[in-house]
């Protein structure tokens, strides 16, 4: 359950988003409604979103797999939720987006480029980041060093919204019907 009210005071701005999520995602998203309570949060936000969405030199399927990673690390639910909708609408096979939040017991799944990107992106999510010059050098060698560099941001960026919305105690919207691997639990193995 939420620890803030997802009923905001209905300011210009927030009556703009909630337009806009209604129309793109068919719901209001509930982190919208939170950030409500602050106008300058949820612009700034907003803006920082529209941004980020311009980013093109990572492969879309490799930087949503990096999002997810972080997210289920995090113990997201509401961001492993919407990030399994947002999957299905990149046209990602759900037979495998549904393991991402246990990708290493399920290895065989996944390419190597991408196992290399999801071992970054939960090494970088680690509370004290255990990301190893031989990650970087090989993710370097893989997709250059431009796409390294969306890469590390976007592993950051998820970071920020999943430890946002886990805080803010925001569960899932029912965007997916349930994830048939459930969020690892915090402390288990992550070797």
């Amino acid at each position: 359950m939420a620890r803030i009210s997802l009923d905001p005071p209905r300011s210009v701005f927030l009556r703009l988003a909630v337009w806009y999520s209604r129309r793109k995602y068919g719901k209001v998203l509930d982190p919208v409604l939170a950030m409500g309570h602050n106008p300058a949060v949820l612009s700034a936000g907003a803006r920082y979103e529209q941004r980020i969405a311009k980013w093109r030199d990572l492969d879309p399927g490799l930087k949503h797999l990096a999002e997810m990673v972080s997210a289920a690390r995090i113990g997201c639910s509401w961001c492993v939720d919407f990030g399994h909708w947002l999957a299905e609408d990149l046209g990602m096979p759900m037979e495998k987006v549904q393991y991402v939040p246990a990708w290493r017991e399920h290895r065989e799944r996944f390419g190597e480029v991408e196992l290399l990107v999801m071992e970054f992106a939960e090494a970088m999510t680690e509370t004290e980041p255990t990301v190893t010059d031989g990650m970087a050098e090989r993710l370097i060698t893989e997709l250059g060093e431009r796409a390294f560099i969306e890469l590390t941001a976007i592993v950051a960026v998820e970071n920020h919204r999943s430890r946002i919305n886990a805080a803010l105690g925001l569960v899932g919207q029912g965007f997916s019907d349930q994830c048939a691997v459930p969020l690892r639990q915090r402390g288990s193995a992550s070797s």
